[in-house]
């Protein structure tokens, strides 16, 4: 029996090192960069501030991958945060963070992606039904990824090459755009009194949604050829280059739209397009925008059930969501993350859904790179092919950052951080069930 089930969980290293970068990419260019600038600018109406709280961000997210690539590396196997905490703290601490995985890290994100897609889609065709578009979506890439993973990446690659592309053409056509047409005002110096405020905090969480992804390799670590080199240079690699895209396309975004068009708007690479190209072509280019969203649903649909499958090998209760089908695909867990992803589409409203997983996801992630103090004091001598730069400072300041986040949001949006307590308590409750039914 045992054999049975190491042969029916084992999968293959099929991704090389492009694959495993596109994960990243893919699993971070989508939702958040087309959707978030319009609360940034509500919450603190100032262009440099918003820059700047983008350059924040990326820098966070990259600290967040180079602490990463020490942990793949040293502990290379599929499951992110729910197998790096498992291994460094306690197996309570894994659960909860596969727990998070599957409503925050993955569902939410998917149901948000799929909102942002019908919304898009919405400003196109005003007679097309948003709703009904993104549980379509959420519906016919989680059958795709069913079928087979490589053709599941080769199809994601594709995407992920078309929407690198569409960012690249918006920046470059934006940069160039005339500046006797700008009408967004330039200010002449920074606010420096912004950077310490909650409604910076808070932004910070928008923004680390619009980063979330920089470590979407790790889940898939024991489908990548040669992970302990293959994984940490994916990290870094993708990180840096949606950073760079990302602060482009945001000065772009605040150098053609007036301030006063883009306050809680969520489709702002719609309103951007319109004063860039027209409302014609506006409607062409945000098709490709919500197209582009494909590749980023397409990354997190195949990363996600990765992460359950890991569990299910390591909780009785949940094997079932282990098992493969003949083609290596754990498409149990596949369905149920899709169940999930569609209850909140029906249910959840998109800011405030954006919060809860930002405040959810930066205690997992900070309590997963403090890990990498803990091991280095506990397990000196684990081999280590590859060691984080800037070691203590980088993941030091990114746990402070984390800190700083969730302190603000429990104090500014205490109704979405009561939800993350929430879906916490709840999985303490499920581990410690498993625990006595499996005793």
């Amino acid at each position: 029996m045992k054999s049975e089930h190491n042969q029916n969980t084992k999968v293959k290293p099929v991704l090389g090192f492009f694959s495993s970068t596109v994960i990243v990419v893919a699993s971070m260019i989508g939702t958040g960069i087309f959707t978030t600038t319009g609360f940034l600018v509500a919450g603190l109406g100032s262009i440099s501030s918003v820059i700047l709280l983008w350059v924040v961000g990326g820098v966070f997210a990259l600290f967040g991958a180079l602490s990463y690539g020490e942990l793949s590396a040293a502990l290379p196997r599929s499951g992110g945060e729910y197998h790096f905490l498992r291994r460094i703290y306690h197996p309570l601490l894994g659960f909860l963070a596969g727990w998070i995985s599957l409503i925050v890290g993955f569902s939410a994100p998917i149901a948000a992606a799929a909102m942002a897609f019908g919304k898009y889609t919405g400003a196109i065709f005003p007679h097309f039904q948003t709703l009904w578009g993104a549980l379509i979506l959420v519906i016919l890439l989680s059958s795709m990824h069913m079928i087979d993973v490589r053709g599941g990446s080769y199809i994601q690659n594709i995407f992920t090459l078309l929407k690198v592309l569409l960012l690249l053409i918006f920046i470059i056509f934006g940069l160039l755009h005339s500046p006797s047409a700008v009408q967004t005002p330039v200010e002449k110096g920074l606010n420096w009194s912004t950077i310490f405020s909650p409604a910076f905090a808070v932004g910070l969480i928008f923004v680390s949604f619009a980063y979330s992804g920089w470590n979407g390799a790790t889940y898939v670590i024991s489908e990548v050829k040669r992970p302990k080199k293959t994984i940490p240079l994916a990290l870094i690699t993708g990180t840096v280059l949606v950073m760079v895209l990302y602060f482009f396309l945001n000065v772009v975004f605040l150098r053609v739209v007036p301030i006063s068009e883009l306050a809680n708007v969520v489709e702002v690479g719609h309103i951007a397009a319109t004063h860039l190209f027209g409302p014609a072509t506006a409607k062409y280019i945000s098709l490709l925008i919500a197209l582009s969203l494909v590749s980023t649903i397409s990354a997190l649909v195949m990363t996600g059930p990765r992460v359950y499958s890991t569990a299910g090998q390591d909780f009785p209760l949940f094997t079932k969501l282990a098992t493969l089908s003949s083609r290596r695909v754990p498409v149990i867990a596949i369905g149920l993350q899709a169940v999930v992803a569609i209850v909140m589409i029906l249910t959840a409203t998109f800011d405030k859904l954006l919060i809860y997983i930002g405040f959810t996801l930066s205690l997992s992630t900070g309590l997963t790179v403090a890990g990498v103090l803990v091991l280095r004091f506990r397990e000196p001598n684990l081999p280590r092919p590859y060691r984080t730069w800037g070691y203590p400072v980088v993941p030091i300041l990114y746990i402070l950052l984390c800190l700083w986040m969730v302190i603000h949001s429990i104090c500014i949006r205490p109704i979405e951080s009561l939800a993350g307590v929430l879906t916490l308590g709840i999985g303490i409750l499920i581990y410690y069930y498993s625990k006595r039914s499996s005793s």
